[in-house]
């Protein structure tokens, strides 16, 4: 029997060797989470094309311009950019307490096609890696601008997740300092690398491929799986099968790999609750500061928040907010219930 079967029915702290932080588990919470009602919302039916909307093509956007009559993806400088390059740099600290400095930076854009209506796991393959052959050129272009050191890739799906337009997009902010997140896993990769000769993504990985209990789906160059630590009821992590650091070092197979996984857990995510399934999803590479990073594995975290169904989801709060993050369903009875998905998407099924 494996420790976490032995555990399973207990409270229990998981921890996270990517943050160093801890995770609280109480299966005996919600031993039987699949009881409630599951409730569907009813589909939202968007047009091919949308005269209304800014992303799609030929329309005027808010800064004046106006779209190309683009037929596959895409990228532009966000109009209301979080970061912006031309300004001056500079700290201030008149206490220890009261720190502050400049950052400066680029936003861009990125459609994932012409179709207004057409999400990632609705398109087909080709599209997709149309989709990440975009990121890839985008991140090398921005890796390459100066004061840059460090390009996040990420998508907001859904009302939810805080996305303002419904038109298939992700965003690429690039900012002269690594941001918290990567920052940490920067630390802990490399202290691992130190500590063991090994790179800790790789190993772990290759642990969760014995194990099995876990894992969604794999391809020769991609796996996405539920990490040991998930703190979100569906999260799940995808990881290369090779230590490469960076979207724009993916060959071409590599390439189309990922779009492969990409395409297999997001229609998993839809198929669980029939609904297009909300997340926010993110790309962590590695630093863009001319250093080798051999502890680094390309990985993309996804963040999905709806726990039971399509109206019931997770709230960061209370104990979440002040103490630590803390879950109900184990990690590995969310990879059954993913697992028991189909890969063709709900919408594009046959009736029985």
């Amino acid at each position: 029997m494996s420790q976490t079967n032995l555990i399973a029915q207990s409270p229990h702290r998981r921890y996270n060797p990517l943050t160093g932080d801890w995770l609280l588990v109480s299966p005996q919470r919600s031993q039987r989470p699949w009881l409630g009602q599951v409730e569907k919302t009813p589909g939202v039916n968007l047009p091919q094309y949308d005269p209304q909307c800014y992303l799609c093509p030929g329309n005027l956007r808010a800064s004046g311009e106006t779209n190309p009559s683009y037929t596959g993806t895409f990228a532009f400088t966000n109009d209301f950019s979080a970061l912006l390059p031309d300004i001056a740099e500079g700290s201030e600290s008149t206490h220890p307490l009261f720190k502050l400095e400049s950052e400066r930076g680029l936003c861009r854009v990125v459609c994932f096609s012409p179709r207004h209506d057409l999400t990632l796991p609705e398109m087909d393959l080709a599209a997709v890696e149309g989709v990440v052959d975009a990121w890839k050129r985008e991140s090398a272009d921005l890796s390459r601008q100066a004061g840059i050191h460090y390009v996040q890739v990420f998508e907001n799906k859904g009302a939810i997740m805080g996305c303002s337009n419904p038109h298939p997009h992700s965003q690429i902010w690039a900012s002269g300092h690594v941001p918290t997140e990567p920052g940490r896993e920067l630390l802990t990769q490399g202290d691992y690398l130190a500590e063991h000769q090994s790179v800790m993504l790789l190993d772990y990985l290759a642990e969760e491929q014995r194990l099995g209990e876990r894992l969604i789906s794999s391809n020769d160059h991609f796996s996405v799986l539920v990490p040991f630590w998930a703190v979100w009821p569906f999260e799940t992590l995808v990881i290369s099968h090779r230590p490469v650091a960076y979207l724009h070092d993916l060959n071409a197979e590599e390439v189309s790999a990922l779009a492969d996984i990409l395409k297999r857990i997001t229609t998993r995510y839809d198929n669980l609750f029939e609904i297009a399934f909300p997340y926010s999803m993110g790309f962590h590479q590695a630093p863009v500061d001319g250093a080798r990073h051999p502890e680094w594995v390309l990985h993309a975290h996804f963040y999905p928040p709806l726990l039971r169904s399509a109206t019931v989801r997770k709230f960061m709060v209370g104990y979440e907010m002040l103490a630590m993050p803390q879950r109900d369903i184990t990690p590995e009875a969310a990879a059954i219930r993913l697992r028991e998905q189909s890969e063709i998407h709900y919408r594009h099924r046959t009736p029985t």
